[in-house]
């Protein structure tokens, strides 16, 4: 659990990294066997692979903006292994009965379920969302999933610092946000984006769509994922298979996303196919924030709430709210 970090030749070197290589293949290879009966799958595949190489390019950003920074020990900001252990499987078991819950609720109250993004987040909206049940997600997953476990890691003793709250480099963590967001934001302006609206619908719904998915998704992910659980699987975990759960815990805590089903064993396999081809990318890149520079602020700001729940969602928000 002492191996560090030490540049390309040792990321070359880990034998995590071609096990999570052969499991996107086979996951890649699931996902063209569902694009026989569901033909978006194919799409899918080919548009997360090449996203993937993007991710990589932004890596190769990132490692070159902090090529002068000492790699943070994520260790030594989590407690002992038999503590890390407990913690980590009650956070989890907390984030299960949560998502569950929501689900529950969610389709009693609207039909839908409450997940981690609104109906239409990214992909195509199937409906409309009422104005209710949009501060319904965004209250319901913004307590429950950010702000209690936020505050009971608090009274557990835990500083800001030992959650990945505080940066330890303030001037080289903007750097970082500055260019990794003008990159993705670059990306997002190659679809529809905020720029097709209003200058009226760019403002107001712009506000909105940040306010609302900060709490509806982007702090409940940072406080759970990258500021309670990343420091726990550096101590459980070596460095490259800690930071591959990591990115593999943000496509999970999406498991009942909006069109996800579980009525069949044949819906649940195509429905977490989906899910992991859909995000594993993204995962990737706020686990290697995080990784890179101990500040799990850095992927909020460089590469979630503007980009792309601003930048790409405002249109989602404007249209739910019928903004003119």
């Amino acid at each position: 659990m002492n191996e560090r970090f030490n540049g390309i030749g040792w990321v070359v070197r880990q034998r995590a990294l071609y096990v999570a290589i052969l499991l996107w293949l086979l996951l890649s290879g699931a996902g063209l066997l569902c694009s026989r009966h569901t033909p978006a799958f194919r799409g899918l595949v080919i548009g997360s692979s090449r996203y993937l190489v993007l991710v990589v390019l932004m890596f190769g950003l990132v490692a070159l903006l902090t090529r002068k920074r000492p790699v943070i020990d994520l260790t030594q900001r989590a407690p002992e292994s038999s503590i890390a252990r407990r913690e980590t499987l009650a956070i989890w078991a907390y984030v299960a009965v949560v998502m569950v819950a929501g689900r529950l609720i969610g389709q009693h109250l609207f039909g839908e379920g409450i997940a981690l993004h609104l109906n239409g987040s990214l992909v195509g909206a199937t409906r409309v969302q009422s104005p209710i049940e949009v501060y319904t997600w965004a209250a319901y997953n913004g307590m429950l999933l950010a702000l209690i476990p936020y505050v009971v890691f608090r009274m557990r003793g835990y500083s800001n610092e030992q959650l990945n709250l505080k940066s330890a480099n303030p001037k080289s963590d903007l750097l970082v946000i500055v260019m990794v967001l003008a990159f993705s934001a670059g990306m997002d302006m190659m679809g529809p984006n905020i720029f097709q609206l209003t200058r009226h619908q760019q403002l107001v719904g712009g506000l909105m769509s940040f306010w609302l998915h900060m709490f509806g998704t982007d702090l409940p992910i940072m406080i759970v994922i990258y500021s309670i659980l990343m420091p726990r699987y550096f101590r459980l975990f070596s460095p490259m298979t800690a930071y591959l759960l990591g990115a593999v815990s943000y496509p999970t805590m999406h498991t009942f996303e909006s069109g996800t089903r579980y009525d069949s064993i044949e819906a649940a396999a195509m429905s977490l196919t989906f899910v992991y081809l859909l995000f594993i990318p993204a995962g990737l890149m706020k686990s290697f924030l995080t990784w890179r520079t101990g500040n799990a602020w850095v992927h909020v700001w460089a590469y979630h709430a503007i980009s792309p729940h601003v930048t790409v969602d405002t249109r989602l928000i404007v249209n739910d709210f019928g903004i003119k």
